[in-house]
């Protein structure tokens, strides 16, 4: 299985939000752009997106921007990358109306690729935004920290 550009864009965005929901300054969608490499016209209909859905506050003008619209620990990403994702049809028999493989009626590998997908999504159901940004000493062994940096693209110090 592979995310989408889109379930992708949208991730960062939330995460850089969420690393930066302590600056007084909103987030603005050319500083991400410009952080991850990323076409601001693109980032701006994510944006629309998930301020549409509740996940951002935006402000336009001088001085706008953006910010997250609740609390990261309440972002949910299997939540996240349900919304995002358009297709879950991991092979053809998934689907009924594309399905023409002849073993179907006696294949057990359906039945295995669907819960290996819903293992996916369960992993993802049990972490948050506020998970992804958490300082890695908070998340690891303080002992072994000093080989990790902070994620690239994000706000922040290294740990």
């Amino acid at each position: 299985m592979r995310l989408t550009q889109w379930t992708d864009y949208t991730l960062r965005v939330l995460m850089y939000c969420a690393a930066s929901k302590d600056r007084s300054e909103p987030v603005t969608i050319t500083e991400i752009a410009e952080s991850h490499g990323i076409s601001r016209s693109h980032l701006t209909k994510i944006v629309q997106q998930l301020a549409a859905r509740g996940w951002l506050e935006t402000t336009r003008g001088r001085g706008g921007g953006m910010r997250l619209a609740l609390p990261a620990k309440d972002l949910c990403l299997g939540t996240i990358v349900r919304a995002t994702e358009t297709d879950f049809v991991v092979v053809e028999c998934f689907e009924a109306s594309l399905n023409q493989c002849r073993m179907n009626p006696n294949c057990r590998l359906k039945g295995l690729l669907n819960q290996a997908t819903q293992s996916f999504l369960a992993v993802l159901d049990g972490v948050t935004l506020a998970d992804l940004v958490a300082p890695m000493s908070s998340v690891v062994d303080p002992a072994k920290t000093q080989h990790l940096q902070w994620i690239p693209g994000l706000p922040g110090e290294s740990v």
